[in-house]
């Protein structure tokens, strides 16, 4: 898939999965350009999409194991463009004229899209910060890179178009760093690694992703900090991104049998340890400021609920 947290692009283009083997066009460009199904049918009608190169007039059609679909987002017919709200005011730990950084609660989606039209951390900075609305993706507005939902911790936003293009450019060259705070199930059998593995949408359910041959190329450094035994064995692990795919930590860490606690789309809700979300936060983030070029670094505490359960560990 062409969209990943370093690129940000209005044109996704996809190889077909076994799993979304025979589905209707229109709810292939529902799945993988994160619009609803009635903006997906209007993409399909303005000619934004095709396969293996033909342009598809109908979503009825089926599709095939090994086709090519590629969906050009910016044709979409007058998209509603996220609105500003108020009601919420965000944790900014650093603002200057060219960019933000939010420590992001956990439970909060970073942008609008299929099933999230508002209540998003872009409406909330879009209040705030008004300019944003014209940087980078209009639908998306000063995004560069993205966390998951429950994922708490750092996140850099582009208040002006040389900001966006500036940090696009290091997402893409690999030179942001960012280091998150983990607990696992398990105990891993190296203290310290780099999980290699493609990552691309799983064969079996077309809503998750995996480690999969025709996959992504996704690289995940991790270190043992901690491990416990008591009241399960479980471990505090630090990853660092060389990549970043979508669900990339999580995805990489189930594939060698150690997934994040509490993560139920990937095998981390077991009996012995409680959380509401998976244990997962982005505790520093690092890159060149795009009007200085100067190295800015910031960091950001654990949340009550991350260090709490650590605490329950021994």
């Amino acid at each position: 898939m062409s969209d990943d947290t370093g690129s940000l692009a209005r044109r996704v283009s996809e190889v077909i999965p076994d799993s979304l083997a025979d589905m209707r066009i229109d709810r292939v460009v529902s799945l993988i350009a994160d619009v609803s199904r009635s903006a997906a049918a209007a993409l399909i009608e303005s000619g934004a999409v095709t396969l293996d190169g033909t342009v598809i007039a109908a979503g009825k059609e089926k599709v095939a194991s090994g086709q090519t679909i590629t969906v050009d987002i910016s044709k979409a017919v007058a998209p509603e463009l996220p609105a500003a709200d108020d009601s919420v005011s965000l944790e900014v730990v650093y603002a200057d004229a060219d960019v933000l950084v939010v420590n992001k609660p956990a439970g909060l989606v970073v942008h609008p899209g299929a099933g999230n039209k508002s209540g998003t951390m872009v409406n909330y900075l879009l209040a705030a910060y008004p300019e944003i609305a014209r940087v980078g993706d209009p639908m998306r507005p000063g995004i560069v890179h993205r966390l998951d939902a429950g994922t708490t911790g750092l996140i850099v936003v582009a208040r002006t178009q040389r900001a966006y293009e500036s940090l696009v450019a290091q997402l893409t060259e690999r030179s942001v760093t960012r280091v998150y705070s983990v607990v696992v199930w398990g105990i891993p059998a190296s203290v310290n690694g780099v999980i290699d593995a493609p990552i691309g949408r799983d064969q079996r359910d077309a809503t998750r992703m995996a480690v999969v041959v025709d996959g992504r190329p996704s690289r995940t450094h991790y270190a043992v900090e901690r491990s416990f035994h008591v009241p399960k064995e479980a471990s505090l692990v630090e990853c660092r991104l060389e990549t970043g795919r979508t669900h990339q930590i999580r995805v990489h860490l189930a594939s060698i049998g150690h997934p994040v606690v509490g993560d139920a789309q990937y095998g981390g809700v077991r009996a012995g340890l409680r959380a509401g979300r998976p244990m997962l936060h982005a505790r520093e983030l690092a890159f060149d400021h795009p009007g200085s070029g100067e190295r800015h670094s910031f960091s950001a505490a654990a949340p009550d609920d991350f260090t709490a359960l650590v605490a329950s560990l021994s």
